[in-house]
């Protein structure tokens, strides 16, 4: 059974439990307080043949790219976002992406699913849970 492509530009139009999640990953208040904020867009490209993946995170403050493989393992700079590296690995569940990040914080990853013209992102570390959905762009 095919899986679905991923690729287009999505906006965010929905954000909940930001700043603890970004708490549990030990950025400061004062950045905090600045990603909350922020509106990022997905740039995303995907190649269901030969899945390969890139997934552009655009925002007016700072970018973030994340380029892989499905199924394959790659060490995960984060310096942009937390200071941190991981082995990270993202593989399906059904037709959500599941990435699993292995490093200094327990229960490290996110969920892609798509509905519809929505994109839902759920990250999770240390037991918190943060939401967001994009809305596919026109």
């Amino acid at each position: 059974m095919s899986k679905p492509n991923y690729s287009g530009v999505f906006h965010m139009v929905e954000q909940d439990n930001m700043d603890a999640y970004l708490g549990a990953l030990d950025i400061n208040f004062a950045l905090r307080k600045i990603v909350c904020l922020l509106k990022p867009t997905k740039d995303i490209t995907h190649d269901p043949a030969t899945g390969t993946m890139k997934i552009r995170t655009i925002t007016t403050f700072k970018n973030f790219n994340m380029d892989f493989n499905i199924g394959e393992e790659f060490t995960e700079d984060l310096q942009a976002v937390d200071g941190r590296t991981c082995q990270t690995t993202v593989n399906w569940d059904g037709n959500n992406l599941v990435c699993v990040q292995r490093g200094e914080k327990e229960g490290r990853g996110w969920t892609h699913w798509l509905e519809g013209d929505k994109l839902h992102l759920e990250m999770r570390v240390q037991g918190v849970v943060a939401k967001q959905v994009f809305k596919k762009a026109d």
